[in-house]
């Protein structure tokens, strides 16, 4: 769409956010497809916007987790911080109604991910420069709040099998089934592949050291493919050996 007065004004409305310089916001709503040259576009913004969004997650995290190590902190963070996590906030936003963007990506069925999400920071970095860092900070955390309070390493690392068997129950009234497909190595030092399936829908496998961590594994699969959790590509890619 065409980035007009009205438009700034329904984006403002939307964020929650009244700009001083309009134009910060307009510009971090111009994808580099459309711009008359990179520097317009708004990729030093998500740039910044990346940096404040990391830091305010960060000391959120260890305010309200002060007996969680620094592994158990950083996985949370990978989640919040996230492309898809971004994204499904720009999303909630309706952020994607007010993007410039070239005929090509326009002419999509829906603009990418990584678009979606280099939105959400850039607006970061645009109500930083323009309220400065209390004005960040107030706007990220009325964006992640429930992500926030929801962020227990022991329900992302642990429970996954728990949160899965709520869920189904809960929207398909069936409960999750789990079958063990292949297992590797000697008798001592076993890995094994685990698959959940509901109601005959199966979900990707995955590998663990030990069928109770194969099932949780899966079962963290699961819970992506059916959204009710955001990717975290780092862990994702720790599912298959």
């Amino acid at each position: 769409m065409t980035i007009d007065h009205s438009s700034l004004e329904d984006c403002q409305q939307v964020l929650g956010y009244h700009f001083n310089n309009v134009d910060l916001l307009r510009q971090s709503l111009i994808h580099a497809s459309v711009a008359s040259q990179r520097a317009a576009s708004n990729e030093r913004l998500e740039f910044l916007g990346d940096a404040i969004l990391g830091m305010v997650i960060c000391h959120e995290l260890y305010t309200r987790f002060p007996s969680y190590l620094e592994g158990e902190l950083t996985k949370i963070k990978s989640m919040l911080v996230s492309r898809r996590t971004c994204a499904k906030i720009a999303d909630d936003l309706g952020l994607g109604d007010f993007l410039e963007v070239g005929k090509g990506m326009a002419a999509q069925k829906r603009i990418p991910t990584s678009c979606r999400a280099a939105a959400f920071e850039s607006v970061i970095g645009a109500i930083y420069l323009d309220g400065g860092e209390k004005a960040a900070w107030d706007f990220i955390l009325r964006c992640t709040i429930d992500l926030l309070e929801q962020a227990d390493a022991n329900q992302h690392q642990e429970n996954f099998k728990s949160m899965l068997q709520q869920y189904s129950q809960r929207t398909m009234d069936t409960t999750p089934v789990y079958e063990i497909l292949d297992e590797k190595g000697p008798d001592h030092s076993k890995c094994f592949e685990v698959r959940v399936v509901i109601d005959h829908r199966r979900f990707a496998s995955a590998w663990g050291p030990s069928k109770k961590e194969a099932e949780q594994l899966a079962a963290y699969l699961a819970l992506q493919e059916l959204n009710v959790i955001p990717a975290d590509d780092a862990q994702a890619s720790d599912t298959s050996v």
